[in-house]
């Protein structure tokens, strides 16, 4: 069959995931253009220890094993033609005299227009296919516009993010309210689908009553005063209890939430994971936090044991709530120590009675976390790739809690409709077999006055659409 269509790649597509030269090769109908740029810039990216230099790795691997078929040196192109496995072609594509000089001051705007005159010299050189440019940047992709180049994103990249109705509101008299425990949500609500986690059943007298659902269809009724008592810190709003009535009961693998800042998600998670620690349900808790500072950072400073303190500025939010939790702990007539030294010690004595550590994702393969609640914050930031590293490393004895928010996404590799929240949360639209599912919104902030004008104000936008 002949090759119909010639995708010149941009850095961002290999670093966003190798895999996808296959898939665009189409069983052999397509060819894969690697500029020579691109192998400039992926030879930085590849001494990192970050996903990003997973990635830049795992290409040079797809590379090294490749087969040269042909060795074009003419002018003013040259190109290697190489196969992968049996039908992925892939040209490395040079020209040898670029219009664009390298600017040291401005070296990514330099590189992007080299890459683009290899878009644009592709054209010449493949007459009888359909050239695109394929990046994530849409700068990149715009610039590409002036070189009469045609430009695409990925597909995925835009794949529909379905609504989701975690909490399902549904009337039921008020006096059948206390039979409901226990009893299977299919005999009050024959159109129940998977993804209705949370029910608040209404009465047509103005009451009403909510629960949870297991995954076995079973209805769990709230019960403030049982749920949550012996806590120091209490859910305060309607979702907030699903959530931590959610966790509490340990009938989930994985809780995937989606919060707007100041909700208290990171708080309700540890808090019931402290209270899952001390029960012996689970002998430690593991945070894994990757956020677009640490996948900047990770790769000046390593990723060994000992570096707590030079990540300590990546883990505040870890710190912050420790803290949080450390005040309410401290009995108020201790006055024995100074008010900051007695919270640091607190927080010190959390970390060893609940065994808490810290994971980056860059040092997760190779390792297995076995008994352990796993709580990975801020993955709005984190790929699909970096989602599958981190749970593959869990075994059967272990909880994931899944944190992030899209409205906050600064990865600038990702946005709302590619990142692994997100594909977790797609997930529970299907029926799962082997894993349960819990996710939820909580999309009311409690941190305070300060959060909720800027929700107000600025809460709307998403620069990432």
């Amino acid at each position: 069959m002949s090759v119909n269509k010639v995708y010149v790649l941009d850095t961002n597509i290999i670093l966003h995931n190798t895999n996808f030269i296959k898939e665009l090769c189409d069983g052999g109908n397509n060819i894969i253009v690697i500029p020579e740029t691109v192998l400039i810039e992926l030879e930085d990216f590849k001494k990192n220890f970050t996903e990003l230099g997973y990635q830049a790795r795992s290409f040079a691997r797809m590379l090294a094993s490749c087969t040269v078929v042909e060795v074009d040196s003419g002018e003013p192109y040259r190109v290697v033609k190489m196969r992968y496995e049996e039908n992925t072609a892939i040209h490395l594509f040079s020209k040898t005299i670029y219009t664009s000089d390298i600017d040291s001051q401005f070296i990514n705007e330099s590189n992007d227009k080299r890459i683009l005159e290899v878009a644009s010299g592709a054209q010449e050189y493949y007459p009888d296919y359909k050239v695109i440019f394929l990046s994530l940047d849409v700068y990149a992709r715009m610039f590409g516009l002036f070189y009469n180049v045609t430009v695409e994103s990925l597909r995925e990249d835009r794949s529909d993010v379905p609504e989701f109705q975690f909490v399902k509101q549904l009337p039921v008299d008020s006096a059948l309210f206390n039979t409901l425990d226990k009893k299977l949500i299919q005999e009050y609500d024959p159109e129940y689908k998977s993804g209705n986690y949370c029910y608040e059943f209404v009465s047509s007298d103005g009451n009403s009553d909510h629960a949870i659902i297991s995954p076995g269809g079973i209805i769990h009724m709230l019960n403030e005063e049982l749920d949550f008592r012996g806590l120091e810190i209490k859910p305060i709003n309607l979702k907030q209890k699903f959530f931590m009535k959610a966790l509490l009961s340990n009938m989930y693998d994985i809780h995937v939430i989606d919060a707007r800042a100041g909700s208290g998600k990171t708080l309700m998670a540890f808090v019931a994971a402290m209270r899952l620690v001390t029960k012996g349900s689970y002998e430690k808790i593991v945070y894994v936090r990757n956020s677009i500072e640490s996948v900047d950072k990770g790769a000046d400073v390593g990723y060994l044991s000992g570096n707590d303190e030079k990540f300590r500025i990546y883990n505040m939010a870890l710190y912050d709530t420790l803290e949080f939790i450390a005040k309410k702990r401290i009995k108020k007539r201790d006055n024995s120590q100074e008010p900051q030294v007695a919270i640091e010690k607190k927080v010190q004595e959390l970390i060893t009675k609940y065994n808490i550590e810290k994971l980056w994702p860059g040092e997760a393969r190779g390792r297995t976390l076995s008994n352990a609640i796993v709580i990975l914050d801020e993955w709005q930031n984190s790929s699909n790739n970096t989602t599958q590293l981190i749970l593959s490393r869990l075994d059967n004895n272990c909880k994931a809690i899944v944190i992030g928010s899209n409205r906050q996404i600064d990865n600038m590799y990702l946005n709302r409709f590619n990142n692994g929240l997100t594909s977790l949360l797609k997930q529970t639209k299907k029926e799962q077999t082997h894993i349960s599912l819990f996710a939820i919104e909580l999309d009311k902030s409690v941190r305070g006055k300060f959060s909720h004008f800027a929700d107000e104000i600025f809460g709307d936008g998403d620069k990432h659409k």
